[in-house]
């Protein structure tokens, strides 16, 4: 008899179809806010108009505006989001963009939590895996305020109550979680992804397409995310096509984001595999950017793995549109449709980095918990050669 939990998100609400800086506000308001921070990526602060028209459309209600988001979150801008949170005092936070700015907010919502004020503070309640690979999870308390989010990528990390953070002493990139810490409301407006470049809004999509796949093929999967992630995965194979074609169709583009909602259902529930794993790792060590790290890994990962799951394995090529059960093949072919990086090589890594992404990976929770059972670096690196 299959057993099982599926714990839903604290999430209020997902709103679609409407203006994002109409919705923002609108949402401010509904819940009783009256001091708001955006926080956002600095291209989309001060390249586009997209977070000013947000502040204005918040008016004086706003406390500010934070920028200073890094590529693989890096513990310092945590900790320099968390300072100025305590310096302005907000009662919300209203994120826009994509996974760097959600993950920044989400670990500095830990930091606030729990008190820290440096770096060695994340030691105490970073996720960690035990010598017999079982998790370690601390409990967080509540942080003192939440956020909404305006994605403008296809990475998810608005529909989930995990976060990473990168320790650049060790060279790895930790996850955290916390009930509160994740979208308390989703706002998915495409008008606002147009300014994001094709090559990051692609591979992000690729980014939502692992995230469907290793829940599909996780090695405790369940029926409600079966459900949703096979459809969504049948929605991304034909709106991520359709958005390269015609990058200005923005009803292509929300059904993208749709595709990304149902997705990344099993995100934090589900146990994932060794694709998010070690792409974790390939971002801590050499850089690579998170939607190309499941460009490289995917396919590989399931090539891997298909003599434990050949069963679910089908069932992700089917959505994907192929019917001889090559899930592998299927994701591969996406890729290169979309233009993105098929190879380790093709994003900068290089053999020299394989012993630190291996041993950045036995650390890694989702490679602890990959359907075929990795057992040490060995196992890590015959997977890297499959994606050399």
């Amino acid at each position: 008899m299959q057993v099982g939990v599926y714990e839903f998100l604290a999430q209020d609400r997902v709103i679609y179809g409407r203006p994002a800086a109409e919705a923002v506000a609108a949402t401010v308001a509904t819940l009783g806010k009256r001091r708001p921070l955006i926080v956002a990526s600095r291209t989309l602060s001060r390249s586009t108009g997209v977070v000013a028209a947000i502040r204005a459309a918040l008016g004086d209600a706003c406390a500010g505006v934070f920028d200073g988001c890094v590529e693989h979150v890096p513990r310092a801008s945590v900790l320099a989001l968390a300072g100025e949170v305590r310096r302005l005092q907000p009662d919300l936070i209203v994120t826009v963009g994509g996974g760097t700015p959600i993950d920044t907010v989400k670990v500095a919502l830990v930091a606030l939590a729990e008190g820290i004020t440096d770096a060695a503070g994340f030691d105490t309640v970073r996720i960690r895996v035990a010598e017999d690979g079982s998790r370690i999870v601390p409990v967080v308390k509540d942080p003192p305020l939440r956020q909404i989010i305006v994605p403008t990528t296809l990475s998810g990390a608005e529909f989930s109550n995990l976060g990473g953070a990168t320790d650049a002493e060790r060279r790895v990139k930790d996850l955290y979680t916390g009930r509160h810490i994740g979208g308390q409301v989703v706002i998915l407006d495409p008008a606002v992804t147009v300014h994001t470049p094709e090559r990051l809004w692609l591979s992000t999509g690729i980014r939502a397409v692992d995230h469907a796949v290793e829940t599909v093929c996780s090695r405790r999967p369940q029926p409600f995310t079966d459900a949703t992630c096979l459809h969504g995965l049948t929605m991304l194979a034909r709106a991520l096509r359709a958005n390269r074609e015609r990058p200005d169709d923005l009803d292509a583009r929300l059904e993208s984001q749709l595709g990304v909602w149902l997705a990344t259902t099993g995100l934090g529930r589900v146990e994932w595999g060794a694709s998010h794993g070690i792409g974790h790792q390939l971002g801590a060590v050499a850089g690579v950017p998170h939607g190309h790290c499941s460009c490289v890994m995917l396919p590989s990962v399931l090539r891997w793995n298909q003599a434990v799951n050949a069963d679910r394995q089908a069932l992700v090529a089917r959505a994907l549109g192929w019917g001889d059960g090559d899930a592998a093949a299927a994701v591969a072919d996406l890729v290169h449709d979309l233009g993105q990086p098929g190879s380790l090589r093709s994003v900068g890594v290089t053999r020299d980095h394989f012993a630190a992404i291996a041993a950045g990976a036995m650390q890694n929770m989702m490679v602890r918990s990959n359907p075929r059972p990795i057992t040490g670096e060995d196992d890590v690196r015959e997977i890297l050669e499959l994606a050399w």
